[in-house]
């Protein structure tokens, strides 16, 4: 919680940084919105949900939404197989559900971005049925297709993440087509310019609607190899928890050096329209590489995030400091993103420390997470300190989950409802059965039930969030200093005549430390932490004299 030293920050950020674009530092809410608020009881979220509970996420002091994909959908992967780029499923609402949505969300100061899906899309897509009728059609080569081996087998060693082949023989055709996910997933072949314009129109569709922003979903799995060489193999460290895809490395099946022109021409669009956000997911051998490469420059995206911690087993200062190492403040490095949590990974809080350390880890967590330079991510529920729910087989809905099973992530535990209240259903919806299940660890740690706890993980996340706006250091700051010895993590973030020093405690004991001076104000304390002491799971901040 705030210690009562804290006052409210006036110092300026330099003329340099006096306007920087408004999601340079931002705090970026996330949305699935299948599992945010129900309107019309069917058991499923939806627009008209969130459009209702926008308030919620405006009072934790953020700056943008992202919404998962709302496009219409066979849901074979739950939107991420698009059938129509321009329209809402009607499971989600209409097109007026997201105009309405976009107008509260504006209305209350908040900037919407939504997900772009440029890789694939739903076999149930026109431009697949047209594609796959013949070789000559006008859309012919508008996805990857190839003819078999010699004998018969697929045309490459490359694996689909979702289990087996990369490759789906289509009889229609008489070749197989990629596809680096489901095989209602197939691939688009992003090398041709007619793809690469009419994904432009739909970016262009959006933002005449007047959406903020785009994150551009595995944007590493945009472009393959032409050539189609194999992939070489890796090494696999633990084989209880692989799968074939983890077998290679995705030299030539993804992350093509060609990407970045593709992403020149939608930066190009982009900049037509005022204040908009390009960030990309990027999951790769070497992410921090393809990361650099997609933000280098002016002229690609503006950021993009990685899977440093959102796949990371444990959390430790060692961790931390050698993910911070590659991301120096200088010129031409480009600005990162950072999420602890999302849709596609385990809940953190779950992955990184003990069931009965839970709450107390989730509010050093978050103060972790908005210290670090870069745009920062909060999953929903992340401010309530959600934990991954737990389920069986037979309620598994994620394909990925369904076809590893056992040895899977689970994404579904990190997709269910928001609990709004205590209520069964946990106010998600009024009568109709959650489409997944929601936990009683999760339920009792609803918003009605925080909102009237100053203590509780929601209002300290306020707290947090709140701070980090006030303090240009924390939005815009070099990240200086960081050193990791045993459980300590220490950090400066640093901005003009400004320098506030971060400490975390990323272990369960306590540890003493140098007292801080009598002059260095405190402006954050986590979990009891003070100025000669630091409990389990505490974070200290203070604004350090020079």
């Amino acid at each position: 919680m705030k210690n009562p030293e804290q006052d409210t920050m006036t110092r300026q950020p330099s003329a340099q940084a006096a306007a920087p674009p408004w999601w340079r530092g931002a705090t970026i809410y996330q949305i699935y919105p299948r599992s945010f608020q129900d309107s019309n009881d069917d058991g499923v979220g939806d627009l008209d949900g969130v459009t209702s509970r926008l308030e919620h996420v405006a009072s934790l002091g953020v700056d943008a939404i992202w919404l998962s994909p709302f496009y219409t959908s066979p849901m074979r992967d739950f939107g991420y197989d698009i059938s129509d780029y321009c329209d809402v499923d009607p499971v989600f609402g209409t097109l007026d559900s997201f105009v309405r949505l976009l107008a509260r969300a504006h209305d209350l100061g908040l900037k919407v971005l939504i997900d772009q899906v440029y890789s694939h899309s739903s076999s149930d897509h026109p431009w697949f049925a047209e594609s796959r009728s013949s070789r000559t059609n006008p859309r012919a080569d508008w996805y990857v297709w190839a003819d078999p081996r010699a004998d018969g087998t697929p045309p490459t060693n490359w694996q689909s993440i979702f289990g087996g082949p990369a490759w789906k023989w289509d009889p229609m055709r008489g070749q197989y087509y990629m596809h680096n996910f489901l095989p209602s997933q197939p691939q688009f072949n992003l090398h041709n310019p007619a793809v690469q314009d009419a994904l432009l129109d739909v970016a262009r569709f959006w933002l005449d609607l007047g959406v903020d922003g785009f994150r551009i979903d595995a944007l590493n799995f945009a472009m393959h190899d032409p050539e189609l060489r194999d992939n070489p193999p890796a090494m696999v460290l633990d084989p209880s928890v692989a799968r074939p895809f983890d077998y290679q490395h995705q030299t030539f099946s993804q992350y093509h050096r060609h990407t970045p022109r593709f992403l020149e021409r939608l930066r190009k669009l982009t900049n037509q329209y005022a204040g908009i956000f390009t960030l990309a997911e990027v999951c790769a051998d070497d992410g921090n590489v393809a990361i650099k490469r997609f933000i280098k420059g002016a002229e690609r995206m503006n950021s993009a995030y990685g899977f440093d911690f959102l796949y990371a087993p444990t959390l430790t200062p060692a961790t931390v400091s050698a993910v911070m190492s590659h991301w120096p403040d200088e010129p031409g490095m480009g600005w990162p993103s950072w999420a602890f949590e999302n849709h596609d990974a385990p809940r953190a809080v779950s992955r990184w420390c003990l069931p009965d350390a839970r709450d107390r880890f989730a509010p050093m967590k978050m103060a972790l997470l908005v210290a670090l330079r870069g745009t920062v991510i909060v999953y929903q529920g992340e401010e309530l300190g959600l934990e991954q729910d737990d389920l069986p087989f037979e309620l598994l809905k994620d394909p990925e989950a369904i076809a590893n099973w056992p040895r899977t992530l689970s994404r579904d535990g990190a997709r269910t409802p928001i609990p709004w209240d205590d209520t069964p259903s946990g106010g998600f919806t009024t009568s109709a059965t959650p489409w997944l299940p929601l936990g009683d660890a999760n339920r009792a740690r609803s918003v009605l039930g925080q909102n009237a706890d100053p203590a509780s993980m929601l209002n300290i996340t306020r707290e947090i969030l709140a701070l980090r706006h006030s303090c240009p250091a924390l939005r815009l700051g070099s990240l200086e200093n960081c050193q990791a010895e045993g459980d300590l993590l220490v950090f400066d973030r640093v901005l003009d005549d400004l320098r506030v020093r971060c400490l975390f405690n990323l272990g369960d004991q306590e540890m003493a430390f140098p007292t801080i001076s009598d002059g260095d104000e405190i402006i954050l304390s986590i979990n009891n932490a003070a100025r000669d002491r630091l409990p389990g799971y505490a974070a200290l901040f203070w604004r350090c004299d020079w």
